[in-house]
């Protein structure tokens, strides 16, 4: 069995040992004998589970990096569909759905609702819909379901640190300034250049979203419908995420690379000449970036600019802009004005620092007005994070690009 199995195989035998006491405290021959046979049981999977930690840990220490297989076996068996029913039914968690939240409850998180992992809401999926009410026709064809056309979401994919399981204020020392060396003549002395230090600071936002299934949805046993809800979700919450990771005003929002980003840069009718300057800008921070991020309006005019006119060979070619990999997204809003002017930031996106408070809740109410008369359950998603750069200088934003 693996990891997550033999610790849910002992949490049903602590159970059952517990009701059977719970039956009769005073165990006669016959209760003995089966509390007995239980005990045995639970110490023979204790050790089960010793050893399965022991592999595991043995092949993280070869690997040399994080394996946590059986974390990501366990987060792959739960399931939305099953977590919005559980809470609408008031019943117990049971399976994977189970012994992830006792063990977010073991770290200390708190939530009103049911607890899911944050990487459900980073799997993308195929298929995309607004609303899951009333697709369940009696020929449903799930495989051929077209929904909307939806943003993609692109930050986190850059190559973003992500700090996961916060609790409170994350405050990281950063270092501000160096020591400066100095040449001597004999018998003079050493001026004081010491460092300095400052902190970047990790505050928790909130995000979340009201939405509504049908009774009947939550009943159906399709794996079609876990892949709807749940893209679903991320296109109402993560896309939230990712666009203020981008556009953040640092209020209520985490504060977007927009505003946190030093650098500033100008492209205006883009030219090689100008693309080169800006990463030559970037190079003298010693920044190497990893990305480019921008509109695809933008992207269609970097496209058809050749690099020299008269050759061939244009400025964005095969995916990259001087040899830069080029993200295209409309999360990266244009520049309002007349006329609008496109928008691009480039820099190293692992500057970027994403941390999470605890899971993503997800909470029921069955007899809200509008859902209970169509016997329909509202649900609530909550989750906490928030973004810092590193370093503000790794990134350069240019909102001059004429399209």
């Amino acid at each position: 069995m693996q990891l997550h199995q033999i610790r849910e195989a002992r949490a049903a035998k602590v159970n059952e040992a517990r009701s059977l006491l719970a039956a009769s405290p005073q165990l006669n021959a016959e209760g003995q004998a089966a509390f007995d046979r239980i005990k045995k049981e639970i110490t023979e999977l204790e050790a089960q589970e010793q050893r399965a930690v022991f592999v595991e840990d043995a092949e993280r220490r070869s690997l040399g990096t994080p394996v946590h297989k059986s974390v990501t076996e366990l987060e792959s068996g739960i399931s939305i569909v099953e977590a919005i029913a559980a809470h609408a039914e008031n019943r117990s968690l049971t399976g994977a759905l189970g012994e992830y939240n006792a063990e977010q409850k073991r770290q200390g998180v708190q939530a009103k609702g049911v607890l899911i992992p944050h990487s459900l809401f980073e799997k993308r999926v195929a298929q995309t819909t607004t609303t899951a009410a009333g697709i369940v026709p009696e020929d449903f064809r799930a495989d051929q379901f077209v929904g909307l056309l939806r943003n993609s979401m692109i930050v986190r994919s850059l190559g973003a640190r992500v700090l996961p399981n916060l609790r409170g204020d994350v405050v990281i020392p950063r270092q501000a300034t160096t020591s400066t060396a100095q040449w001597l003549a004999e018998g003079d002395a050493l001026s004081d250049s010491g460092l300095t230090f400052d902190n970047i600071t990790l505050k928790p936002k909130h995000v979340g979203a009201i939405t509504e299934l049908s009774r009947q949805l939550l009943q159906q046993s399709n794996p079609a419908i876990e892949s709807l809800v749940r893209q679903d979700f991320v296109d109402v919450v993560s896309l939230a995420i990712d666009k203020a990771l981008i556009h953040g005003d640092g209020v209520k929002q985490p504060e977007g690379l927009l505003t946190a980003a030093a650098g500033t840069g100008t492209l205006g009718a883009p030219t090689w000449a100008k693309v080169l300057t800006v990463l030559q800008g970037l190079a003298l921070k010693n920044i190497t970036p990893n990305a480019w991020l921008t509109h695809p309006e933008v992207a269609t005019v970097l496209r058809k600019t050749l690099r020299e006119a008269g050759l061939p060979g244009y400025l964005l070619d095969n995916g990259q802009l001087a040899g830069v990999p080029v993200a295209v997204t409309n999360q990266l809003a244009k520049k309002a004005g007349t006329p609008a002017t496109g928008r691009a930031i480039v820099g190293d996106f692992s500057e970027m620092i994403v941390g999470t408070w605890g899971s993503v809740d997800v909470t029921t109410n069955p007899y809200a007005e509008g859902p209970y008369s169509r016997g329909a359950v509202q649900v609530r998603i909550l989750t906490t994070c928030d973004m810092v750069p590193r370093r503000e200088d790794a990134f350069t934003v240019i909102d001059d690009i004429t399209l």
